[in-house]
C-alpha cells in the first residue's frame, strides 16, 4: 500500500503541535529580552498571528506570563525565580536580572535530553534500556533484556529496579525503538484494500480473479499478489471475517495457560491504538476491576487478563466528547507523563540544563522533575506545564484526535463491530498476539514457532472444511 500510495501521489496528512505551553515561555522570555519594554496586549496579538499560536487562551496566556513574573511564590522553594518583569498599571513587560539572556541563550531549544536507563536487580547492574521504553512499562510488566525475563517494579531518575521473573511470559512487546509508526491515512487506505478484498472472497470470485485484481490495485509481482492471497484466504476460511476500515473485529483466545486474551482488529496506526488499549484497560480496570496486560502494534492491539471479562461492554463505554478526560486519568501516574513532565519543564526553564558553566545530568533532572511536579500539582491540575505535559502524551505521542474519530464512526454506525472466539489465533492476530512472546525465542526458533502456529491454522481449516 505504501507502493500505491507513492505511485498515486497521496500524501499523508501532517500534525502540527498547537499551544504548546512550555515553548510559549522561551518565546516571552525572549520577547522580554529582545531590548526595548513591550506592551502586554501587543505581546499577545504578536503571538497570536503564528499559526502555533492562532488559538491561544488569553486565560493561558497570562497563566504564562505570572510564572514568568514570580507570582507563584510556592516555586520559589524548588528555586524557581522570576525571570521578567511585568508592570501591572502599564502593562508593560521587560526583562530581568542580569544573567537573564545567559540563562535564556544557554537552556533554550526544544528537542529535550534523553539517556539510556540503567536496569538494576538489587544492587546488580543488568543493562541499560531506552528511556522510551521505560514509559510503556507499568509495576509488575514483564520484559525480556539480555535473553532472560525480569518484573519491573519501579523507577528512581535513571535507574529501574526489576526482579527476576524466570520461566514467566513476557507482557510487554518488543521494543520498536525508532521504528515510525504507520501513520492514520495509511492505516485507512489498507483497511479499505482489505474491505475490497473481503468483498472478492464474499462474492465467491475464483483465484485467479482475486489474484488479477490484486496484481491491478497494488501494482506488485505475481509471487507478491500470491503471498497476499494466500494471507486472506486463510483468514477468510478460518474465521470467515476480514477485518477492515468499516468493521472492528474483536477476537477472544486462551493461550496454553488458560489465560484469556481480547485481540482487536483496529488497522489505525500504534498512535491510534495506544490510545485506544489505554483507554479500554482503564474501563476494563475502573468497572469489571481486573489487572489488565496491553500490547500494541500498527495491526492492532491485545488486552490480557487472569480471568474473564466483557469487552464489548467496555467498549460501548468509550465516547468520543468524554475520551480526553478519560484518558487524562487513565496515563495520570504513568512513566509516560512523568517523563514527558521533565521535558516540558526543562522547555519551560523551570529547570536549567545549564547555570553558570555547571550541567545538570539528565538522572538529576529527572529526580528534580518528580519533586516539581509535586510542587506544581498543589497549584492546581490545569496548572500550565502539567495540562501541556498532557497534551504532549495525548496529542504528539498517542493520537486523541484521530481515537475520537474512531469512536464517532461506531456511534454513527459507519464502523461496526464483530465479536468471535478462536482456539488457535487468527492469521491477522499473529503479529498482534505473539509479539511479546517472540522475544524469548531465538531467531531460528522464532520461525519454527511460526511455521507451527501456521500449521496449526492450516489443520483447523482443513478440518472445517473436511466437515462442510
Amino acid at each position: 500500500m505504501l507502493l500505491k500510495a507513492a505511485i498515486e501521489k497521496k500524501i499523508d496528512s501532517i500534525h502540527i503541535p498547537t499551544n504548546c505551553l512550555d515553548v510559549l515561555v522561551q518565546h516571552i522570555h525572549g520577547m522580554a529580552l529582545e531590548g526595548d519594554p513591550i506592551h502586554k496586549d501587543a505581546m499577545y496579538q504578536l503571538i497570536t498571528q503564528s499559526f502555533c499560536f492562532v488559538n491561544l487562551t488569553k486565560q493561558d496566556f497570562t497563566q504564562v506570563l505570572d510564572y514568568l513574573t514570580g507570582k507563584y511564590i510556592s516555586l520559589e522553594d524548588r528555586h524557581i525565580y522570576a525571570k521578567i518583569w511585568h508592570d501591572e498599571a502599564t502593562s508593560m513587560i521587560g526583562k530581568r536580572g542580569k544573567l537573564s539572556r545567559v540563562m535564556h541563550m544557554t537552556n533554550i531549544g526544544t528537542i529535550p535530553e534523553e539517556s539510556g536507563v540503567i536496569v538494576k536487580l538489587g544492587e546488580k547492574k543488568l543493562g541499560i534500556i531506552e528511556e522510551a521504553f521505560l514509559e510503556k512499562l507499568k509495576p509488575n510488566d514483564i520484559f525480556v533484556l539480555g535473553g532472560n525475563t525480569y518484573q519491573f517494579k519501579f523507577s528512581r531518575g535513571m535507574v529501574a529496579q526489576v526482579e527476576d521473573a524466570i520461566a514467566k511470559t513476557p507482557t510487554v512487546p518488543s521494543w520498536f525503538s525508532e521504528m515510525l509508526p504507520l501513520s492514520f491515512d495509511l492505516a485507512l487506505e489498507i483497511g479499505k484494500f482489505r474491505r475490497l478484498m473481503a468483498e472478492q472472497f464474499a462474492t465467491k470470485k475464483s483465484r485467479g480473479e482475486i489474484i488479477k485484481f490484486v496484481n491491478e490495485y497494488l501494482y506488485v509481482d505475481p509471487n507478491a499478489a500470491q503471498a497476499i492471497y494466500h494471507y486472506f484466504e486463510e483468514q477468510h476460511t478460518y474465521v470467515g471475517v476480514i477485518p477492515h476500515d468499516k468493521l472492528l473485529l474483536i477476537e477472544h483466545y486462551r493461550d496454553e495457560h488458560d489465560n484469556p486474551f481480547v485481540i482487536f482488529h483496529s488497522l489505525f496506526g500504534r498512535r491510534v491504538n495506544d490510545c485506544l488499549s489505554r483507554a479500554m484497560a482503564f474501563a476494563i480496570a475502573r468497572t469489571q476491576h481486573r489487572d489488565v496486560e496491553i500490547g500494541v502494534n500498527d495491526n492492532g492491539f491485545y488486552l490480557g487478563f487472569s480471568k474473564k471479562v466483557q469487552p464489548l461492554r467496555a467498549w460501548k463505554l468509550l465516547k468520543p466528547e468524554e475520551l480526553r478526560k478519560l484518558m487524562e486519568l487513565a496515563i495520570d501516574k504513568t512513566e509516560v507523563l512523568k517523563r514527558r513532565f521533565r521535558h516540558c519543564a526543562a522547555r519551560a526553564l523551570m529547570i536549567l540544563r545549564n547555570y553558570k558553566g555547571h550541567t545538570k545530568r539528565v538522572g538529576r533532572q529527572q529526580v528534580s522533575s518528580m519533586i516539581l511536579m509535586s510542587a506544581v500539582k498543589r497549584l492546581g491540575e490545569n496548572f500550565f506545564i502539567l495540562k501541556e505535559a498532557r497534551r504532549e502524551v495525548l496529542e504528539d505521542l498517542m493520537d486523541i484526535e484521530n481515537t475520537e474519530r474512531v469512536l464517532r464512526w461506531c456511534q454513527n454506525q459507519a464502523l461496526h463491530v464483530k465479536e468471535i472466539s478462536t482456539t488457535v489465533p487468527s492469521p491477522f492476530a499473529f503479529s498482534i498476539i505473539l509479539q511479546g512472546r517472540l522475544d524469548v525465542l531465538k531467531i531460528e526458533d522464532r520461525h519454527e514457532f511460526l511455521k507451527r502456529m501456521h500449521q496449526h491454522v492450516k489443520a483447523k481449516v482443513a478440518l472445517k472444511e473436511g466437515k462442510g
